[in-house]
């Protein structure tokens, strides 16, 4: 088989292929180009095939094509983002993997893939416009944007409120938080309270979750971009600039890229965040908050979080409890949740009937408040003229609302044995975690002796 009749074999076989595939031999004439491309980059198949690459798109060069120069270096190139303008001067946004094709050592071209994030750099631009209203005082005044306070945390439980007092402390200082609970014991409305009660209350508060965009965008809106820096790129200052004199709050912190995880060490060291192709060192006085939705010690065990980095934001350390962990208000909330969606439905529910309240007691809140909310929501929403919420206008399923004792096959020793060591490390984890390791404290908080707990903690290696 000839050269050409193995490249139209191959353009054959990629078409199929669901990421773009762009293929140009050693004089930069495109041999393979798919159908994901051509999508990807608003052309046809035929308006790029067999033709030089500089002749479609005639604002790369050598330098700011990806495909030539590795053509040139022979040198891999890793998830690179670049922007460029197609041959309509639509501009489009990749993140490309570039790699040599050699054989006994000579260059005969060189394979792009791509990915299409053309529609996240849009995403990233309108959340660093957002994020910059909403840092803004007069925006905030004019949209009346949500601004929650310690008057909004509620709960009466002793761990929550000793959460509360450690929360309260936070506020007055301007060290970094590290903030660790499940998915909805209310993170955020932790973070905001500390913020707007604090010295920098008057100073912007902006919230960004690490898991909701890819690292190449994270970083540049964390940073920010400086025209030049690549294919398209504007001047452009990141959430560390816009949140300047006030606090940042990193949600999921541990979704964030290890790589990107160094580059945040770096600036919380030094004190200075530099742009994305930029070549100035810009100040900045940031004070950071980190939640995450998984305990530490288990982060660190897995490398999902650098321990250079935990010791550095974990100066002051909350844990909020489960909702699980805090019955006596799992009441009082929705008490307080028909409250609100009574004025919000133009409803008028008095009370929780005996029977749902026992259901509301022992179902298992994986969601924890968020899924309460949504509970009494929904069932304020399905009701029709009574003045009492009963088990049919709640949306759970109550086979599944027992307590874990219920859930445990006691026929198999095994089972209960592993099951009671995994309940039992997990709170000497979160009461170590809530005291900064103090063995003492721990102590008291779970109600056994110093020796005990030190027995414990070698027995289970934590």
């Amino acid at each position: 088989m000839n050269t050409k009749d193995y490249m139209k074999l191959m353009q054959n076989i990629l078409h199929y292929i669901e990421d773009g595939i762009h293929v140009i031999d050693n004089e930069g004439n495109t041999v393979v180009y798919n159908k994901a491309m051509a999508e990807l980059e608003q052309m046809k198949e035929t308006d790029v095939l067999n033709k030089n690459l500089l002749d479609i798109f005639n604002g790369l060069d050598e330098e700011t094509s990806t495909l030539l120069k590795v053509l040139k270096s022979g040198i891999v190139i890793k998830d690179k983002k670049q922007t460029y303008l197609n041959k309509y001067k639509n501009e489009i946004t990749t993140v490309n993997t570039t790699m040599p094709i050699t054989e006994n050592g000579k260059t005969l071209g060189a394979i792009e893939i791509s990915k299409d994030i053309t529609k996240m750099k849009e995403l990233s631009d309108e959340i660093l416009t957002l994020h910059r209203e909403k840092s803004n005082p007069k925006k905030i005044i004019q949209n009346k944007i949500k601004k929650y306070t310690f008057e909004n945390i509620i709960g009466e439980s002793e761990s929550f409120k000793k959460a509360v007092s450690l929360a309260k402390k936070a506020s007055k200082t301007p060290a970094p938080v590290f903030i660790y609970g499940e998915t909805g014991t209310g993170k955020e409305l932790f973070s905001q309270s500390i913020h707007y009660e604090g010295i920098r209350k008057n100073k912007p508060f902006i919230a960004q979750n690490c898991a909701a965009l890819p690292e190449s965008l994270l970083e540049g809106i964390l940073f920010g971009t400086e025209k030049g820096g690549f294919t398209g790129a504007v001047s452009r200052p990141g959430l560390f600039e816009q949140a300047n004199k006030g606090t940042l709050l990193l949600d999921e912190i541990n979704s964030m890229p290890v790589e990107l995880q160094a580059k945040l060490l770096r600036v919380l060291q030094e004190g200075y965040i530099r742009r994305i192709g930029g070549m100035k060192d810009i100040p900045i006085d940031v004070r950071i908050i980190a939640t995450t939705n998984e305990a530490p010690t288990k982060l660190l065990k897995e490398n999902k979080l650098r321990k250079d980095l935990y010791y550095r934001l974990n100066v002051i350390s909350i844990y909020i409890p489960s909702l699980n962990e805090r019955e006596d208000d799992i009441i009082l909330l929705a008490d307080y949740f028909i409250k609100k969606y009574n004025n919000k439905l133009s409803k008028n529910v008095k009370y929780i009937n005996k029977k749902a309240r026992k259901v509301l007691l022992n179902h298992r809140w994986h969601g924890n408040i968020r899924e309460l909310e949504n509970t009494i929501y929904s069932a304020i929403s399905m009701i029709d003229y009574e003045d009492n919420i009963q088990i049919e206008h709640l949306n759970i399923n109550i086979n599944e609302s027992k307590k874990i004792q219920n859930n445990i096959d006691t026929s198999n020793e095994k089972c209960l044995d592993e099951l009671l060591k995994e309940i039992e490390v997990d709170f000497i984890t979160r009461a170590l975690i809530n005291n900064k390791k103090n063995i003492t404290k721990s102590a008291e908080q779970l109600g056994i002796k110093r020796q005990t707990l030190q027995h414990k903690i070698k027995k289970y290696n934590i």
